[in-house]
C-alpha cells in the first residue's frame, strides 16, 4: 500500500502503524488525532510520517484505520465514506461492531468499508504504549464480510495475516454477544474491584504494600482509559447486562458457600472451575 492512514494515534492505532512500518506493508504512514500532544509524540517516536486534517489524509489513501473510541467511530466514518476515493478500503478497530455496521448498512458505499477487532490490547494508552508486536499471535475478527467487497475483505485479512494474526469471522451481533463475556466483562468486574478496595481500604499504604500478584493481574484493567471503555460499555449494555447477570449469580453461590463453610462444596466449585484452564491452554 503507498499510503495508510491511521486515525487515532493510541496504543492500537499507534501499534497497527508500527506494525505495518515494520513488515513493509506500508509507503507512507499518515496520521489523523484531534490531540496535539499525541501527534507530536507519533511524530518523534516514528509512528506516522506526517500528520493531516481528516478529509486530505484520506482523499489520498489507500487504507484508512479508524483506530478510535468507538462512538467516535461512529460518527466520523459516514463522512470518511461520503468522500472516499472509488478503490480506498476503511477498517475499524473498535470493540463492539453491531452499532457501527447499522450506522452505515445504506450507505451508496459500504462496501468499502470492512469492521474489524483485533483482540488485542493493554491497560496502557496514548502513542507511548504503542509497539509493532501488539498484534502478534492474536486473533483479528472481521464482521459481517458479505456486506463489504469481497476484494476488500481479503486485503484486510491478508493485511492482519502478515502481522501474524489469526483471523476468524463471524456477524456483529454474535461478535458482541460473545465479546461481552469474554472481554467486556473482565474489564467491568475489574474496575468493580479496584473500586471496591478504593471504598473499604482508605490506608493506600497498605494497598501498596499488601497487594499481591493476585490482586494486581485481576485489577490490572482497571487502569485502562474510560475514554475508550465508557461508550463500549454503553454500545453494549444489553449483552453486558446479561453478562452481568449470570455473573452476579456466581459471586452469590460463592457467598454462600462460604458462608454454609463446606469445604466439600468449595473444592469442588473451584475445581469445575479449573477447566478454564484446559480451553486457555489451546491458545
Amino acid at each position: 500500500m503507498k499510503n495508510v492512514t491511521i486515525v487515532g494515534l493510541g496504543l492500537i492505532g499507534g501499534s497497527f502503524a508500527l506494525a505495518l512500518k515494520k513488515t513493509g506493508l506500508a509507503e507512507k504512514l499518515i496520521g489523523v488525532d484531534t490531540n496535539t500532544n499525541h501527534q507530536i509524540e507519533a511524530l518523534e517516536l516514528g509512528i506516522v510520517d506526517e500528520i493531516d486534517n481528516l478529509k486530505e489524509a484520506v482523499l489520498r489513501s489507500d487504507l484508512v484505520v479508524l483506530a478510535i473510541p468507538i462512538n467516535a467511530a461512529q460518527k466520523v466514518l459516514p463522512e470518511i465514506l461520503d468522500y472516499i476515493p472509488t478503490e480506498t478500503i476503511v477498517m475499524d478497530m473498535g470493540s463492539t461492531k453491531a452499532g457501527i455496521c447499522e450506522r452505515v448498512k445504506n450507505h451508496p458505499n459500504r462496501k468499502n468499508f470492512v469492521a474489524t477487532h483485533p483482540i488485542a490490547g493493554t491497560e496502557n494508552s496514548g502513542p507511548k504504549a504503542a509497539f509493532a508486536e501488539l498484534f502478534l499471535n492474536k486473533v483479528s475478527i472481521i464482521c459481517d464480510p458479505e456486506e463489504s467487497a469481497p476484494s476488500a475483505v481479503k486485503k484486510v485479512k491478508k493485511i492482519y495475516q502478515n502481522l501474524w494474526t489469526n483471523v476468524s469471522m463471524m456477524t456483529a451481533e454474535a461478535h458482541d454477544e460473545h465479546i461481552a463475556y469474554v472481554s467486556h466483562l473482565s474489564h467491568i468486574t475489574s474496575f468493580a474491584l479496584g473500586q471496591t478496595v478504593l471504598n473499604i481500604e482508605k490506608n493506600e499504604k497498605a494497598i501498596f504494600d499488601m497487594a499481591g500478584s493476585g490482586f494486581e493481574s485481576t485489577v490490572r484493567l482497571a487502569k485502562s482509559s474510560p475514554d475508550m471503555w465508557t461508550p463500549i460499555f454503553i454500545q453494549n449494555r444489553e449483552n453486558l447486562l446479561n453478562a452481568i447477570d449470570a455473573y452476579e449469580e456466581q459471586i452469590k453461590n460463592m457467598r454462600r458457600m462460604i458462608e454454609e463453610a463446606n469445604p466439600e462444596n468449595i473444592h469442588q466449585y473451584l475445581s469445575n472451575t479449573n477447566d478454564i484452564r484446559r480451553i486457555l491452554n489451546k491458545k
